[in-house]
């Protein structure tokens, strides 16, 4: 069972085996059609398409963020849709070094499959070591997946200023609120840290070593037990590569505060700070 990070090579053994499933979840914030355009020029066969804004997000229930997560009825059907079954090793990547795809690992495991893991390298790790390819949209059998949330995962916003330890996943200078590229205000929850997301990988995209995520995770959290600790960005998206590199380094699982600063900036009478 791969459970976080899985290389191409031990992917490509494994594209004829009835119970792997593979997800392509590329998607650019800037041109949303930009990553299903890219699936049906090309992707790893036998991988299906899931959309960030279609399939990965849902109407707002428990939150109101950009991207609102999909009730658990929701997952289900779309993990069904998927070919995914309770018996599915999962693999899903993007060309983003899992910044996408992680959100659907988190999703995953959210509701109890814990048989997912992240492409390490991504969609070019694939092309740099010439693996097959196809470029035809594919679909899996529909099947039946059941699962139930782990809700105690989820921080909600009336939940937010309770948090021992809230931690802002986004760039130093959004989090700084010098800029804001994407939502309307600028800044960060007042008490949160700053821990870019992208501080997990090397030069090449891939994830650092277990040994240098713990010792960053470490300095982050302190003696705070992790499951205390809680991670937000902009949308809820991005953040869970964070999670995803926690997991990695065998250090647990914290929460995530779901709704993100799109949801805390939409009220103008919540608190926000800026600086560091």
């Amino acid at each position: 069972m791969f459970r976080t990070l899985i290389e191409s090579a031990t992917v490509v053994n494994h594209l004829d085996k009835g119970n792997w499933i593979l997800v392509d979840c590329r998607f650019s914030l800037a041109e949303p059609d930009s990553g299903r355009q890219a699936y049906e020029r090309s992707h790893i066969s036998g991988a299906v398409y899931a959309h960030l804004d279609e399939d990965l997000s849902g109407p707002p229930v428990s939150d109101h963020g950009r991207h609102p997560l999909p009730t658990p009825a929701a997952l289900v059907s779309l993990f069904g849709r998927l070919g995914i079954g309770n018996d599915s090793q999962v693999v899903v990547y993007d060309d983003s070094n899992g910044a996408i795809a992680s959100r659907l690992w988190w999703m995953l495991r959210y509701m109890g499959h814990d048989s997912v893991a992240v492409l390490n390298g991504g969609w070019q790790a694939w092309q740099l070591s010439n693996y097959p390819s196809h470029s035809w949209v594919e679909h899996n059998e529909p099947v039946i997946f059941k699962g139930k949330p782990r809700e105690s995962w989820l921080v909600r916003l009336s939940e937010v200023q309770d948090v021992p330890l809230l931690i802002d996943s986004r760039a130093p200078e959004r989090y700084r609120g010098e800029v804001e590229p994407i939502d309307p205000i600028a800044g960060h929850i007042p008490g949160a840290v700053n821990f870019f997301y992208q501080r997990n990988w090397d030069e090449n995209g891939r994830y650092l070593d277990v040994d240098k995520l713990r010792e960053q995770f470490e300095q982050l959290l302190g003696d705070l037990p992790v499951e205390l600790a809680a991670f937000y960005c902009g949308s809820g998206v991005t953040t869970c590569a964070n999670l995803l590199a926690l997991a990695h380094a065998g250090m647990g699982d914290a929460r995530i505060y779901v709704g993100s600063w799109s949801e805390w900036c939409r009220d103008p009478t919540r608190p926000l700070t800026t600086g560091a």
